[in-house]
């Protein structure tokens, strides 16, 4: 897929990834639709042919107000739903506010990409071709024990990912369904976390060139290796991944 000339939304815009996506798609030629909660974030952003958009995605009431703007009549030609949070919760301790935490960071990670793809693939499929790219992480195929709803919301996320492109392909929609699978990676999200990070402009760079190869799985950095020993050695991966 040509990226050049295209109008992409990307959540999670303002920090991380998100906004290494949104300056790599504008090298490409591309205008982006810009989405964050944080207004002057978003404003900061540089680039003309950046159109931002406010949004608590936690909030279903402002999910579907965003989802109202999108669907304006103007082609849309991709939907990438990066915005994702990680909070650290000990369970066993129990809820002591826990509940609220697991529920917002269920909306954010999984609830807010199923629905902004169901609501915008009417949108997407109206051109002759789109990409809706879910972004998760390696830890969906095993957790740490540090973030167990973290981990439990991207492991649903691939889940609804690859049975929403049987979807979308049994329709006929013109619209490629692709799951980005990010290692470690250098952001605010994971500071003081772990080690052998990748900078967001590698994971971003490594993402744009999936979705431009027609990749249906972007495999990016340790992430690919994590696959591996997923298959060949699942429990060699679940030890080396259960302290983060």
């Amino acid at each position: 897929m040509r990226l050049e000339g295209t109008r992409i939304a990307v959540t999670g815009a303002s920090r991380g990834i998100g906004r290494a996506l949104v300056l790599g798609l504008l090298a490409r030629g591309a205008g982006v639709v810009a989405i964050a909660r944080d207004g002057a974030a978003l404003a900061a952003l540089p680039g003309e042919r950046v159109e931002r958009l406010t949004c608590d995605l936690a909030d279903p009431v402002a999910r579907t107000a965003l989802i109202e703007q999108l669907s304006d009549g103007r082609r849309l030609d991709g939907l990438i739903n990066n915005a994702g949070i990680q909070i650290e919760d000990d369970l066993t301790a129990g809820l002591a506010g826990a509940g609220e935490r697991i529920e917002t960071e269920l909306a954010v990670n999984l609830a807010a990409p199923m629905h902004l793809s169901a609501g915008l693939l009417p949108v997407l499929g109206r051109g002759p071709q789109a990409v809706l790219v879910n972004v998760n992480s390696g830890l969906a195929l095993a957790p740490k024990r540090s973030a167990v709803v973290y981990c439990a919301s991207k492991a649903g996320l691939g889940s609804f990912t690859r049975g929403l492109r049987y979807q979308v392909e049994d329709a006929g929609l013109p619209v490629r369904v692709i799951d980005a699978v990010m290692p470690l990676v250098a952001t605010d999200m994971t500071a003081g976390r772990g080690a052998g990070k990748i900078m967001a402009e590698q994971a971003a760079e490594a993402l744009l060139s999936g979705v431009e190869a027609g990749q249906d799985e972007i495999w990016i950095g340790k992430a690919r290796s994590a696959r591996v020993l997923h298959r060949l050695a699942p429990g060699l991966l679940q030890r080396m991944l259960r302290n983060g």
